[in-house]
């Protein structure tokens, strides 16, 4: 029984390892490190709500907010938990994910391989892996149908999170909690090693998708 005891430990840490393990990486753009690092550091950042002041016209301001913020809603980081046909997808590719899964009724997975068997409460470094972490989080899941993402225009996105019959029935004063405040949502700051993250700060983010409320919610064109 001991031995039995192992071997299914064993036989778990390694579907984690290949349930989670992401195709290999695009190879870098042939350009100078000292570039890339340059593009990377210039688009890491959110532009903060001062930065729309000059934006006279209220409505057009308030979609200029929300296209800000939609730098991190449409981020892969975000979308790939977003899909319409309840297949998670991974890396900035977008790809289906490795092993073939499926977030069931629930989004948490199937009872034959839950979401759990690889995703665990926090974020699980692996060693001599393809990708060096597994992403985590307590309430790691897919968004239900209504809420796709995959494919869809940001002004598509944006009457979505608007519609109560299609993001979980959040009034905007809770969008805004959800967005600004939830660790899942922040999980996207802080995917693992090797993944990149979603642009700016949570707080940035919170503030953009305040000020977008304030300035009546208006949606930029789909």
């Amino acid at each position: 029984m001991r031995h039995l005891g192992r071997m299914a430990i064993l036989l778990g840490a390694t579907l984690a390892a290949a349930g989670c393990k992401s195709a290999k990486s695009a190879p870098e753009p042939a350009e100078p490190p000292a570039a890339r690092a340059q593009a990377r550091a210039a688009g890491a950042s959110l532009r903060p709500v001062s930065a729309f002041a000059g934006i006279a016209d209220e409505r057009q301001r308030s979609a200029a907010l929300f296209v800000e913020a939609g730098r991190v809603i449409t981020h892969p980081r975000c979308v790939n938990c977003h899909p319409a046909d309840g297949v998670p997808r991974q890396g900035m590719d977008q790809r289906p994910h490795v092993p073939a899964v499926a977030g069931g009724p629930s989004g948490h997975g199937t009872p034959a391989l839950p979401c759990t068997a690889c995703h665990q409460e926090r974020n699980t470094p692996l060693v001599g892996a393809t990708v060096r972490s597994v992403p985590g989080n307590p309430k790691w899941a897919l968004a239900p149908a209504e809420m796709a993402w995959v494919g869809v225009p940001l002004g598509k996105i944006c009457e979505q999170l608007k519609d109560p019959a299609r993001n979980g029935g959040k009034s905007l004063e809770a969008l805004h909690h959800h967005m600004a405040e939830d660790v899942l949502v922040g999980w996207g700051w802080e995917p693992g090693a090797g993944l990149e993250p979603v642009p700016g700060t949570q707080r940035a983010f919170g503030e953009l998708i305040r000020a977008w409320i304030d300035t009546g919610a208006v949606c930029p064109r789909p």
